[in-house]
């Protein structure tokens, strides 16, 4: 009801009790049922699909926040169920997460680190362990772009430690897999080598059983292509290069079409592996194939690219390939 309402509501109810009539019955308070949480959770998916397209765009982010603030609000607009609040909060909290991953793949950390403090006070009063996973698993990833290993190993033992990790093995080999990658970046070769196996034999035991109900945001992205991605890049973190190359390789031969985000980043990965065991041309010919939008536009592939170009400048400074690569550079750009 608006101010204008309010009013006009308030000046009948006053005439009414002067001329002794009674005033008029007081509509019922409005009541907010699933149906507002089912509304609220409609874009989430439309969400997950801009990251996959897009990657770490900080529109993606802001929808992200609006849609977390709407549902929000939904808490104060009436009479809920304790099921409708839970729902409301984890919708919130999953809104809250994906503004954090946006932020983490955008390299804009200061404002991840916000949305996670965010995401896990809302998740806390949802109790769904499924969103709280994804929270401390991103939380993990996160610390681990920025080069804090040790607080990336305490936010993914987070997520390790809930029930869902023990009910349900996809849980389980995810939170293996990104297990795999802070080891091997706090330069633990056996420990990296041990969850990536594990994570693959979770992986395949999940294969064995039933879908127990798993959230979209999961079944959209884990699968072997995901682990392979986790393992390359850790062990390019560990300097193994032909392993990095190979679990490359098998990364794009089984990655789903719609993953236009991972498949830029893996591409990219690849060209980093062939370059350090000395196969330029090949490296080049693999970086160059990574599509113009998002070796121009997305933050975290500029960044490896630019990493890329420097490094094939180190290794074969006089090779053509170098000025064959730094001209598609240009052409980027431009």
């Amino acid at each position: 009801m608006d101010r204008r309402d309010f009013s006009l509501g308030s000046v009948a109810i006053a005439a009414a009790a002067v001329a002794g009539s009674a005033p008029p019955t007081v509509s019922a308070p409005r009541r907010v049922g699933m149906s507002d949480v089912a509304r609220v959770r409609q874009s989430f998916d439309d969400i997950i699909a801009s990251d996959h397209r897009h990657g770490g765009r900080l529109g993606t982010e802001q929808a992200s926040e609006r849609l977390a603030d709407e549902a929000m609000a939904l808490q104060g607009a009436g009479a809920a169920s304790q099921r409708v609040r839970g729902a409301l909060y984890g919708a919130a909290a999953a809104f809250w997460s994906s503004a954090m991953w946006a932020a983490i793949d955008g390299r804009r950390f200061g404002a991840a680190e916000v949305h996670l403090r965010k995401a896990a006070e809302v998740a806390s009063m949802s109790g769904d362990q499924a969103i709280g996973f994804r929270i401390w698993s991103h939380a993990g990833t996160m610390y681990r772009h920025m080069g804090k290993p040790g607080e990336a190993d305490a936010a993914n033992h987070v997520a390790r430690r809930l029930g869902i990790v023990r009910r349900d093995p996809v849980f389980a080999s995810l939170g293996l897999a990104r297990h795999g990658a802070i080891h091997a970046a706090a330069g633990d070769r056996k420990a990296a080598q041990r969850a990536f196996k594990q994570a693959e034999e979770a992986w395949h035991r999940s294969k064995r059983g039933d879908d127990p109900g798993r959230p979209s945001w999961l079944l959209a992205f884990y699968d072997e292509a995901e682990i392979n991605s986790l393992a390359m890049s850790a062990y390019l973190s560990l300097g193994m290069w032909a392993e990095a190359e190979a679990h490359g390789h098998r990364c794009l031969a089984s990655l789903r079409q719609h993953m236009h985000r991972s498949r830029a980043i893996a591409t990219t990965r690849l060209a980093r592996s062939q370059l350090e065991q000395g196969e330029v041309e090949a490296a080049v010919t693999t970086a160059m194939t990574v599509p113009e939008d998002s070796a121009a536009h997305h933050p975290r592939v500029v960044g490896m690219l630019a990493s890329f170009g420097a490094r094939l400048s180190g290794i074969a400074p006089s090779s053509p390939h170098v000025t064959v690569w730094q001209a598609h550079v240009r052409e980027i750009k431009e």
